[in-house]
C-alpha cells in the first residue's frame, strides 16, 4: 500500500480488495454455522427425539428476534450511528453468545421434556421439546448477530467500492460466504460420524467465528485510517442519520418492490438447503455420508458465477432484468424437484446446479441495486429494512415446511445405524414443499417486473453500468 493516495485508502485497488478479503472472510465463518446443522436434520430428530414440526421450530428460530422484537431494524439504526466497525464487532459477539446456546441445547444439557405456551384457549406454541425451544433461542440470538453483521458487511463493500466494481465485490463478498454455506453441506455427516458427538459442527462454527472476529478487528483499523485520510482531505461521508428517514425509505416503492422479491427469493433457497440433503437422501436414494456433498454444489455454483455476473451488471448495467431472468430459473427448478418421477442423481445434480445460477442472478443484482435508490446515509438502515422482511420468510417457512412435512407428507419409515446406533428415520414425499417454493418464485417474478417498470418511471438507473468513467 505503498502507492500515493490521491484522495484517500479506497482510492488504491489494492486496498480495497483487500479490505474485501477481510470482510468476507468473516461472512464466510458466520454462513458455516447458519447452516451447519441442515445436513444433520434426520440425525437431528433421531438423537433428538424431534418431530420434522420440531426441526422446523428450530430452523424458524433465526428470525424470531429479528421480527418480532424489530432486532434487525435497531441494528440498521445502530449502524448508521455507530458505522461498520462498532457494529461489526458487536454483531460478532452476539453471534458468539447464540452459538453457544445452541451447542448447549444440542450437546445434551437441557432436561428432557417439552415446553408450551398458551394465552387463555389460544395456543401459541403446541407442545415443543426443551431442547429444541433452547436450540431455536440460541439460534435467534446468532441470528440478530448474524444480520447485524451482514448489513454491516453490506454497508462497509458498498463504502469501499462506490462508483468502481462495487456489483463484483458484493458479489465476491456473498460467494465467498457461500464457501461457508458449502462448508456448511458436506462437513457435519464426517465430523458427527469421527466423533460421535452431534453438536460437533457448533465447536467447529464457534473456531470460525473467534477467527473472523481476529479478522475483522483488522478490518477496523484499515477503515479508521480512511476515516483520517477523508477527513484530513475534507471529504464528508455522509448526512448524520435521523430516525425519520425511515419514513422516507419508506415512502420508496422501488424499494418495497426489492424487500419483497428478497423474502420470496431467499424463502425458497434457505429454507430448502435446510431439507435439501434429506430430500436428496430420501428422493433419490443417496447416502446420507455423501447426500451432503450435491446440495454443496449450490453455494460452490454461487462462488463462481456471483461475481461473473455482478461484473456483468457493473459493466453492462441490465440489474433489473438479471432478477426477472433469475427468479424465473429458481421456479423452473423447484416445479421439476416436485415430479416424483424426476429421481436419477444426475437430475439432482443438474437441479442444483441450475438453482446455484439463480442464486447468483438475483442477489448479485439486487443488493448493489439497492445503493442506487437509498443515499448512503440510510443505506444500513434501508438494508436492515429488508433484511428484517426477509427475516420474516427465513423463520415462517422452515416452520412452515416442517409442519407440512408432518401433516401431508409422510410416507412410512426406516431404520439406519449411525455412530454405532440404530435410529428410526421418518421418509417423506417433498413434492408438496417443493410446490411451496415455486409459488414464491412466481410471485418474485411479479415484483422484480413491478421493479423494472419503477425503475424507467424514475430513472434510478439500475439497467444502467455500476462503474463511472
Amino acid at each position: 500500500m505503498s502507492e500515493k493516495i490521491s484522495t484517500s485508502l479506497r482510492d488504491s485497488k489494492t486496498a480495497r480488495w483487500f479490505v474485501l478479503i477481510l470482510v468476507s472472510f468473516t461472512m464466510l465463518c458466520m454462513y458455516y454455522l447458519t447452516d451447519a446443522m441442515a445436513p444433520l436434520q434426520s440425525d437431528l430428530q433421531s438423537t433428538l427425539h424431534w418431530s420434522a414440526t420440531e426441526y422446523g421450530f428450530f430452523t424458524s428460530g433465526y428470525g424470531w428476534f429479528n421480527v418480532f422484537l424489530l432486532m434487525l431494524i435497531f441494528s440498521g439504526m445502530i449502524l448508521d450511528k455507530l458505522g461498520t466497525r462498532i457494529t461489526g464487532v458487536m454483531a460478532i459477539f452476539i453471534m458468539l453468545a447464540g452459538a453457544i446456546i445452541k451447542y448447549l441445547a444440542i450437546s445434551g444439557y437441557i432436561e428432557a421434556g417439552t415446553y408450551q405456551l398458551s394465552i387463555g384457549s389460544w395456543q401459541l406454541i403446541s407442545p415443543t421439546s426443551k431442547s429444541a425451544v433452547i436450540a431455536g433461542l440460541g439460534f435467534g440470538i446468532f441470528g440478530v448477530g448474524s444480520e447485524m453483521f451482514g448489513i454491516s458487511a453490506n454497508k462497509a463493500v458498498v463504502r469501499w467500492f462506490k462508483g468502481k466494481e462495487m456489483a463484483l465485490a458484493i458479489g465476491l463478498n456473498t460467494s465467498t460466504g457461500r464457501i461457508g454455506t458449502a462448508l456448511a453441506m458436506f462437513t457435519p455427516q464426517p465430523l458427527y460420524q469421527l466423533t460421535h458427538n452431534i453438536s460437533a459442527p457448533i465447536i467447529v462454527a464457534m473456531i470460525l467465528l473467534a477467527l473472523g472476529l481476529i479478522v475483522y478487528i483488522f478490518f477496523t483499523f484499515l477503515d479508521k485510517k480512511l476515516d483520517n485520510e477523508e477527513t484530513a482531505a475534507g471529504i464528508q461521508n455522509s448526512d448524520e442519520f435521523k430516525f425519520t428517514d425511515v419514513l422516507e425509505i419508506a415512502r420508496n416503492k422501488a424499494f418495497w418492490y426489492i424487500a419483497a422479491l428478497c423474502v420470496l427469493f431467499y424463502s425458497a433457497v434457505f429454507p430448502f438447503i435446510k431439507y435439501a440433503t434429506n430430500l436428496i437422501v430420501q428422493k433419490f436414494e443417496v447416502s446420507g455420508d455423501m447426500a451432503g456433498y450435491i446440495p454443496a454444489l449450490l453455494p460452490f455454483s454461487a462462488l463462481l458465477l456471483t461475481p461473473l455476473f455482478g461484473g456483468i451488471s457493473d459493466k453492462k448495467g441490465k440489474a433489473a432484468s438479471i432478477m426477472i431472468i433469475g427468479s424465473i430459473l429458481l421456479v423452473i427448478v423447484h416445479l421439476l424437484f416436485s415430479i416424483p418421477s424426476l429421481n436419477s442423481l444426475s437430475v439432482a445434480i443438474g437441479l442444483v446446479v441450475l438453482l446455484g445460477i439463480s442464486f447468483s442472478l438475483v442477489p448479485s443484482a439486487m443488493w448493489p441495486a439497492v445503493a442506487k435508490i437509498i443515499p448512503h446515509s440510510k443505506l444500513g438502515t434501508a438494508y436492515a429494512m429488508i433484511f428484517w422482511v426477509q427475516n420474516w420468510g427465513l423463520m415462517g417457512v422452515p416452520l412452515l415446511i416442517g409442519w407440512v412435512l408432518d401433516k401431508y407428507c409422510i410416507i412410512g419409515t426406516t431404520t439406519k445405524v449411525v455412530a454405532g446406533q440404530e435410529q428410526i428415520v421418518t421418509l417423506y414425499s417433498y413434492s408438496i414443499p417443493m410446490l411451496i417454493f415455486a409459488t414464491f418464485g412466481l410471485i418474485g417474478i411479479v415484483f422484480a417486473l413491478l421493479l423494472k417498470a419503477e425503475d424507467k418511471k424514475k430513472g434510478y438507473g439500475l439497467e444502467l453500468p455500476n462503474v463511472k468513467e
